[in-house]
């Protein structure tokens, strides 16, 4: 069996998303994957080489303004290349966000990934967990603790750093990295023993 290669595609404006993108990289490798973080931001020819034979893309990027930033989407746009291809066609996409705020419009960030993807002819993971702290015995630590279902959603206080991250948050990105991993295993041996 193939390992699967996971490349995390993500801007990071000031250090929090790159907590959540090295957490989906963490979860992809505890899974059995060979992964990659691209900055796209500075992403080099060999980057784009990298995501074009990898076989799931996961975008990451920090809610400003109710979507995603400026540079993650110069890079959205660059991949007209790849669309006019069709060159990510069947490749797994997955992604994740962060904000200031408990709810900040982070689900039209991922609803960008989500249309981003559908657009290059990938097929979307979602993040495949029941919502945490929505009850009196829940907790804020608990995993998915926003109630996200389309991605990885994190928040993180304006005032604080990187270190700051909530830990169930990061929790949440390595489940995503995981379950993006073990999906793309599933859909290799699916289609190796079609082609048997």
């Amino acid at each position: 069996m193939t390992t699967p290669v996971v490349s995390i595609a993500y801007h990071s404006g000031y250090g929090h998303t790159a907590v959540i993108a090295e957490a989906v990289r963490s979860g992809a490798v505890q899974a059995g994957a060979e992964a990659h973080l691209i900055e796209v931001d500075a992403i080099t020819e060999e980057q784009w080489a990298l995501l074009d034979r990898s076989d799931a893309i996961v975008f990451g990027s920090p809610t400003y303004m109710g979507t995603a930033s400026a540079a993650f989407h110069t890079f959205a746009e660059a991949t007209s290349a790849r669309w006019a291809t069709q060159a990510w066609k069947d490749k797994l996409a997955a992604g994740f966000t962060n904000s200031g705020s408990k709810s900040g419009d982070k689900l039209h960030t991922l609803q960008f990934f989500q249309i981003l993807a559908a657009q290059l002819g990938m097929h979307w993971v979602n993040l495949g967990l029941l919502p945490g702290w929505n009850s009196s015995t829940a907790s804020e630590d608990d995993l998915n603790r926003l109630g996200v279902f389309l991605g990885a959603a994190a928040q993180t206080n304006v005032d604080e750093g990187p270190d700051a991250v909530h830990k169930a948050d990061v929790a949440t990105a390595e489940h995503l990295g995981r379950r993006v991993t073990e999906t793309a295993r599933t859909l290799a041996t699916g289609r190796a023993a079609l082609a048997a």
